[in-house]
């Protein structure tokens, strides 16, 4: 960086000693010249890009909100880091109980069938939910729509019946059992939309 003198004829560089002892005159510099020294150098749009992505910012976001939300993200991980440390260290102060251990042959035996009461909730949840949806999914689709699709499932079950018949597959996937389970429902279903009046 050069120092520039003000003078009455403007600015100019001050005169200054070479190595060998001889003395470099005092240089007059125009109203807005920039020494080549300080002249910055030129980036394309691409290398610009590149700098502003390994900077971590996204193309067009302004630096200052990024850095903003950065902090912000530094601390919620920090703060969830802390909440599983205090987590493991309450597992860990967690005694286990320590009880007489029963032999194998003495525990009695778990019945397979039975389920938790939890468990069975959900399971009746589940299917009055199912039966709801099947009710509602007939009656709000025009009835020619619902035999074209329930028609597709049919063709869909007999091509799978003719290639096991045909010795093509021999083990099913479990929707495709599903499937052929259903065909008499379907059928029935088929049936009740035939016979019922259209309007």
């Amino acid at each position: 960086m050069s120092t520039y003198l003000q003078s009455s004829e403007g600015k100019f560089i001050p005169a200054t000693k070479r190595p060998d002892g001889t003395w470099r005159k005092a240089r007059r510099v125009k109203d807005g010249y920039v020494p080549q020294e300080e002249v910055p150098l030129y980036e394309s749009k691409g290398k610009q890009f590149v700098a502003q992505r390994q900077a971590g910012v996204p193309p067009g976001m302004c630096p200052l909100v990024a850095a903003e939300s950065k902090k912000e993200r530094e601390k919620q991980e920090r703060t969830r880091a802390k909440k599983q440390e205090k987590d493991t260290v309450r597992q860990s102060k967690v005694p286990t109980p320590v009880g007489r251990v029963m032999p194998p042959s003495t525990c009695p035996p778990l019945k397979v069938n039975q389920q938790p009461s939890g468990s069975r909730d959900i399971n009746a949840i589940s299917k009055a939910l199912e039966d709801s949806l099947k009710l509602d999914g007939t009656q709000d689709q025009d009835p020619a729509k619902q035999l074209k699709k329930l028609r597709k499932k049919i063709r869909e079950i007999e091509q799978i019946e003719s290639r096991i018949q045909a010795g093509e597959q021999k083990k099913l996937e479990k929707d495709q059992l599903d499937k052929v389970k259903k065909k008499s429902e379907i059928l029935r279903q088929i049936q009740a939309l035939e016979t019922e009046p259209r309007s």
